[in-house]
């Protein structure tokens, strides 16, 4: 049977379907093949007609290859540029690396470092200083030289004056070709070499060069030039003064071309060129053959042969036939280029026409189809309306039960706040009693009472000030008011705990008196709370600043609240003022009521609140009334003599203010020693009781779990850590591991103090490295003691290990972190005893942690600061120097690594309370 409604859902997927894959036909043209594989060459320089040539080889090989694409660099002859694109091929992961080094010696190290991780390497035409590399193509420039050398020798009958004409000095191939041209002249004593021309590979340097040493156009009688346009440039040089007949010019590279060796040699500009083979086509099939893991060899040698008078014909005709036909394969090349592009065009002309014919029946085919699908949805329709008519209905009656239910509930809730009240005032007024007895101090356990009770009541407050919102019972008594005035009393309240966090909290306001009318009982409890909220989330050291501005235009206010706290995400500030919503800092104590009963509070005012906020920068608070009192209805503005006016709810205030006072988490005791302890605990109560009675002794830093605990312990780096198990985001075990297993805070000692009591638990913690594990609850007596204890062991193992004794000496109770830093930070230390310029900086490079870091473990260990461990062995080493050998105690100063003799001394006679003249008097072996 067919079902109605079938084709309201099928039909209009199906030809989606149809029409995208009909769509992506046409479109499916045979694109360029993407390449597979990379090739990155680094050029030494790519100005000169050789490289050129080079290049075009490449280019031309790879036509074969479409997988295959070439990057190519040129460091015009920069050898810091050429490093650099090195660098850049490695990072972008090319899968075969080409060089051609300008310089042999400082290009090795990042061509071995792109080695050793993995990147196959070709080394071309140039060499390096190492064997860190896949392969090398180039001919044999020793060899080269060595051919020439012997061919010299013979054009010039074993007699004459020879002027070369280096190329770059650093380069491989300038050094080789030296080296076999002087090993060939070895056997021809009557040939002499005139002084070197650097002419680094160019014409210009070169014929410069030899413009500025005039002596050797009368003592040359043969130019040897390392490649042909530096023979050129000799050649030119030579013809401005005449002498171009009277000497003979040889070059290296035979290029084919109208400026090529070749052609030198055809015109008479040159005498002889050797063929130095670019190399290109080879480089190309190399790298094809390690990208398919096909056999190679890693040593390829291009052979070399002169061209002279003898055979340059033959060559000239070659190389210009080769060229020729070369320009025919490339138009060849482009026309079929061409043609693949006009069948791509056709083809998708094609596919186009076609899927238009066939999208046309399909559309009609679908027409046809939904005029019977709409006339049996109008059916369904109807029955559709019908059906929810009747459940439209049923669903007013079940509303109506449900708020008649909701009422009876809300007014169950109601009553038993107001009962919640009454049962915080009787217990609230007898701890007050009581802690009037106590003094001005107290009693911590009744002022713990009176803080969660304040804090209960508040609560309570706030859901039946909801409730009267809700109820529409809550009505504004706004009363005309000195605004200043007001917001400075209830600054004021604050200000405590400003000064005892160092908040920077500044008031700004317009001098003249400023009169609005407000409910005050209502914006001070929206005020409290933004304060509140304030102090809550900014840091000890930030700023809370509060401003009021008018607009007299405008007719407004706004009075502004803003701190560098928290802040918040676009997200949560989104949520802000939702009810209930309790936003990313929930453990800080709250329900999500204060904002949106601060919004509340506004909007009675006939005023807006709005926030701004950015995650870790702070947050602002705007609050926006009207002055006047056009806004208000008569029966919202109170009428009464201003001294009967209804003061704010003081046991709020009261509440907020001992929050802030009695949980928050600044150290606010005045600590007694330089030591540091860090305690991780996610209960407030326990961990404020914990910072309170470890302030009177230490500097305590606290954090509310494990990612905080870490975070801190990174930061200052605590001298002890009091850390408890059970914790949100990270438990105790794995923030133990993680600080035993940290260079940077291995050496720390750790209690754990948790609820659980298992033995399981007391050896967990003794495996990950605790030093002790202490059950809750906790004597607060006994734990000073144990961490008192922990100091003095600590001290104890510093006083044997200090600078007083011998440098072989070292703890054997360490673990392996430890043991592995100490063994390091001695052997850097020992190995740059005689550098003088040896500072801390370095040793924290070496090492890998920051100067603070390092100087708080070298004290932790070793009682001493790094400077002083760093003299005393210097000291030590002096004293060894003295009682072994005979040198002067001014070059003892100095092998050690002191710069004055003067202060070696003094240094000396501090540290082994004798000179250096008196102790090796008393210790040489000569007694002198």
């Amino acid at each position: 049977m067919h079902k109605p409604g079938l084709y309201k859902h099928f039909l209009p997927k199906k030809w989606l379907c149809l029409f995208c894959s009909l769509f992506l036909l046409t479109t499916c043209t045979s694109p360029k093949e993407e390449s597979q594989y990379v090739i990155g060459f680094s050029q030494c320089t790519a100005g000169d007609d050789w490289r050129k040539a080079m290049h075009e080889e490449m280019r031309r090989e790879l036509a074969f290859y479409p997988g295959i694409s070439l990057k190519i660099k040129d460091a015009q002859n920069n050898t810091s540029k050429q490093i650099q694109h090195i660098k850049t091929f490695i990072k972008e992961g090319v899968d075969v690396l080409i060089v051609s080094p300008n310089e042999a010696a400082p290009i090795t190290p990042v061509i071995e470092k792109a080695f050793n991780e993995g990147l196959p390497v070709i080394i071309l035409d140039r060499r390096t200083t190492s064997n860190a590399y896949t392969a090398y193509l180039g001919a044999n420039n020793y060899e080269i030289g060595q051919i020439a050398g012997k061919y010299i020798a013979s054009l010039l009958k074993g007699k004459g004056q020879i002027t070369e004409i280096w190329g770059l000095p650093g380069s491989s191939p300038a050094q080789d070709r030296h080296q076999g041209f002087t090993d060939a002249l070895k056997d021809y004593p009557e040939i002499k070499l005139n002084p070197r021309i650097e002419g680094n590979w160019l014409k210009d340097t070169a014929q410069h060069k030899l413009s500025v040493q005039s002596e050797l156009f009368k003592q040359s009688d043969l130019v040897f030039a390392h490649n042909d346009v530096m023979a050129l440039g000799a050649y030119e040089e030579f013809k401005k003064n005449g002498q171009e007949r009277q000497v003979r010019f040889v070059g290296i590279d035979a290029l084919a071309g109208p400026r090529g060796g070749i052609q030198m040699v055809h015109d008479h500009i040159l005498d002889a060129t050797f063929l130095y083979p670019t190399g290109g086509e080879e480089a190309i099939q190399l790298a094809v053959d390690i990208l398919e893991n096909a056999p190679f060899e890693k040593e390829n040698i291009l052979q070399s042969t002169v061209v002279d008078s003898t055979n340059v014909r033959v060559m000239k005709m070659q190389t210009s036939r080769i060229l020729s036909q070369q320009a025919d394969i490339e138009r060849q090349e482009n026309r079929i280029q061409e043609q693949i592009r006009i069948y791509q065009n056709q083809k998708a002309l094609l596919y186009f026409l076609s899927a238009s014919l066939a999208l046309s029946l399909i559309l009609g085919i679908a027409t046809l189809l939904s005029l019977r699908a709409k006339q049996r949805i109008n059916r369904r329709l109807g029955e559709k309306n019908q059906q929810i008519v009747q459940q439209g209905n049923e669903i007013e009656a079940m509303a109506t039960q449900v708020r008649e239910a909701t009422e009876a509930k809300v007014k169950f809730f109601t009553n038993i706040s107001h009962e919640f009240r009454t049962l915080l005032n009787l217990i609230l007024d007898p701890v007050e009693d009581l802690l009037a007895l106590a003094g001005d101090r107290g009693n911590r356990d009744l002022i713990l009472v009176r803080r969660n009770t304040l804090r209960l009541l508040r609560l309570v407050n706030q859901l039946m000030d909801f409730r009267k919102i809700e109820n529409h019972k809550m009505k504004l008594q706004a009363s005309e008011t000195e605004l200043i005035r007001f917001v400075q009393d209830i600054r004021e309240a604050f200000q405590r705990t400003a000064l005892k966090r160092n908040i920077d909290y500044r008031f700004y306001h317009p001098q003249a008196p400023l009169l609005v009318w407000i409910d005050e009982d209502k914006l001070d409890k929206v005020l409290f709370n933004l304060l509140s909220n304030a102090f809550k989330f900014t840091k000890d050291g930030g700023f809370i600043h509060i401003r009021i501005q008018t607009d007299q235009n405008a007719g407004t206010l706004c009075l502004e609240i803003e701190d560098n706290g928290r802040g918040m995400s676009p997200e949560h500030v989104a949520h802000a003022f939702d009810r209930f919503y309790q936003g990313e800092y929930y453990r800080t104590i709250g329900t999500g009521l204060g904002l949106s009963l601060s919004k509340e509070l506004i909007k009675l005012h006939h005023g807006q609140i709005t926030v701004k906020s950015q995650k870790g920068l702070g947050t602002t608070f705007q609050i926006r009334l009207q002055l006047g009192q056009g806004h208000l209805r008569p029966e919202e503005m109170l009428t009464q003599d201003p001294q009967t006016k209804p003061e704010p709810d003081k046991l709020l205030v009261r509440s907020q203010m001992e929050e802030l006072l009695e949980s928050t988490k600044t150290n606010s005791a005045v600590p007694s020693s330089d030591t540091s302890v860090l305690v991780i605990e996610d209960n407030a109560d326990m961990r404020n009781y914990l910072r309170h009675k470890l302030s009177e002794f230490y500097q305590v830093q606290v954090a509310e779990d494990g990612l905080e605990g870490k975070t801190v312990a990174l930061e200052h780096i605590p001298d002890l850590i009091i850390c408890d198990l059970r914790m949100p985001h990270k438990d105790g075990i794995t923030l133990i591991k993680e600080f035993k297993s940290d260079l940077r805070t291995s050496h720390i000692p750790i209690i754990i103090i948790s609820a659980e009591e298992s033995i399981e638990k007391h050896i967990q913690g003794a495996q990950v490295g605790a030093d002790a594990y202490l059950t809750k609850p906790v004597n607060f007596n006994y734990l000073q003691e144990l961490v008192q204890s922990i100091f003095r062991n600590r001290e104890i193992l510093r006083s044997r290990y200090t600078l007083q004794l011998d440098l072989e000496d070292k703890p054997q109770n360490l673990n392996s972190v430890d043991k592995k830093f100490m063994n390091h930070f001695v052997s850097i230390i020992e190995e740059n005893v005689a550098n003088s310029s040896f500072q801390v900086d370095t040793l924290c490079h070496e090492i890998g942690l920051s100067r603070v870091q390092l100087y708080r473990k070298v004290k932790a260990l070793f009682g001493c600061t790094v400077n002083d461990y760093i003299k005393d062995v210097r000291l030590k080493k002096a004293r060894q120097l003295l009682c072994e050998n005979e040198l002067p105690i001014a070059e003892i100063a100095y092998e050690v690594g002191f710069n004055s003799p003067a202060y070696f001394s003094t240094a000396f006679k501090a540290r082994f309370e004798l000179t250096p003249k008196e102790f090796k008097e008393q210790h040489s072996p000569s007694g002198k």
